[in-house]
């Protein structure tokens, strides 16, 4: 007879659950759910040697264990601390932890611009969450932030420096997933950057994931870039048979167009199975997948806005109205305005009121794409704003 595996108690914001020795208080937390698990910024659980990064997910330890009831004198990093059995952790119930957690995000938007109106990111940012539960109004922060250049490495992948947050999420998945890391962390303190050496491309069959574990708007698609906002998108799974990877996919449709393809996240963001640049970037067409249904999004998202995945059909009678004959089309106004005849994957830029008036080739340039700056602002950042520091 095998056995039984001992389990430890741990008790967090008064709600008691049984895990197996070695787990973190993060994934203890997980475990119960709810609002009681702590934001994350860094840690990844698919991914190895994650965490410990951000502190984003402090909690505050009032009993260690049964054994030595003491708390611990300081804050800890639940992503990277063990339970013990009888300890006690308290989150969302103590208020240092709220207002250590309120001067974590606020050190990590010290050099983040505003964004938010013209990144591809809006929508589903991680940061954008966690500043609106646990940021501030308003910034204390005078001086001048810093700024880089932005940078395409490779053919689908644009590098916005500023945006970074130094996670160090996409360099453990281009390590451990990709199979070579072909960028990393240069420099130190507050000149850290990821980057390339020497303006490197990304080239590996499996380097698209970077783009999905990155919780901020760093690194994007370059095929989507400006392309449409994720909440005007219905999500949708679908599978294909791919010799690269599983080949379970959520598609990002607009209409019958594909806009975009990314791997499926579980609850708490994380990717469920890898999938490769074959499927993220090169299938567009709604015919070179299966599709399963619309997607069930478990976090809030305002993606989850207008989605009726359980609404009810009336039913037609307008048939039965005129004795059986099928109704008759009166205007047909896609033949005349021509939208349906826009494919947007074509499009190398956002589109215009021209692309659908006439040309539907044409398209715009976002003001973010221009590198040079003016005014006060000469090094040019990702900002709109001519004016910003």
């Amino acid at each position: 007879m095998a056995e039984e595996k001992k389990l430890f108690k741990v008790t967090i914001d008064n709600i008691t659950t049984e895990v197996e020795p070695g787990t973190t208080i993060l994934m203890a937390a997980r475990k119960i759910g709810g609002d009681i698990v702590p934001p994350t910024m860094c840690y990844y659980s698919k991914l190895q040697n994650t965490g410990g990064y951000c502190r984003t997910c402090l909690v505050k330890v009032t009993a260690g264990s049964t054994a030595d009831p003491r708390p611990m004198p300081k804050l800890v990093a639940s992503c990277r601390t063990a339970v013990m059995d009888g300890m006690v952790v308290e989150n969302i119930t103590n208020p240092a932890v709220l207002e250590a957690r309120k001067g974590v995000v606020e050190f990590l938007l010290i050099n983040h611009p505003l964004d938010c109106p013209v990144c591809d990111q809006a929508g589903e940012c991680d940061l954008q969450d966690l500043s609106y539960e646990h940021g501030t109004e308003g910034t204390r922060s005078e001086f001048r932030r810093r700024t880089f250049e932005r940078i395409d490495i490779g053919p689908y992948i644009q590098l916005h420096m500023t945006r970074c947050i130094l996670c160090y999420r996409c360099v453990h998945t281009a390590n451990q997933v990709a199979g070579s890391r072909e960028h990393g962390v240069l420099d130190r303190g507050d000149h850290a950057q990821i980057a390339t050496y020497i303006q490197q491309s990304l080239e590996s069959p499996m380097i698209g994931n970077v783009i999905d574990v990155c919780p901020v708007g760093a690194l994007t698609d370059r095929t989507f870039r400006f392309k449409n906002r994720v909440w005007f998108t219905k999500p949708m799974d679908a599978h294909r048979d791919c010799p690269h990877c599983k080949g379970s996919v959520r598609l990002w449709l607009r209409g019958d167009d594909v806009l975009r393809v990314t791997a499926r996240k579980d609850q708490w963001g994380e990717v469920e199975d890898w999938i490769c640049n074959e499927c993220r970037f090169e299938k567009k067409k709604v015919s070179d997948w299966v599709i399963e249904g619309p997607t069930q999004l478990n976090r809030h998202s305002v993606i989850n806005a207008g989605h009726y995945t359980n609404a009810a059909k009336p039913t037609e009678f307008l048939k039965e109205v005129m004795n059986g004959h099928a109704p008759r089309l009166l205007l047909d106004i896609h033949t005349v305005s021509g939208v349906n005849m826009v494919d947007l994957n074509d499009l190398p830029g956002p589109a215009t009121g021209a692309t659908f008036n006439g040309n539907p080739n044409a398209f715009g340039h976002n003001p973010t794409d221009v590198k040079e700056g003016v005014g006060r602002n000469m090094a040019g950042t990702d900002s709109t704003n001519p004016n910003t520091p």
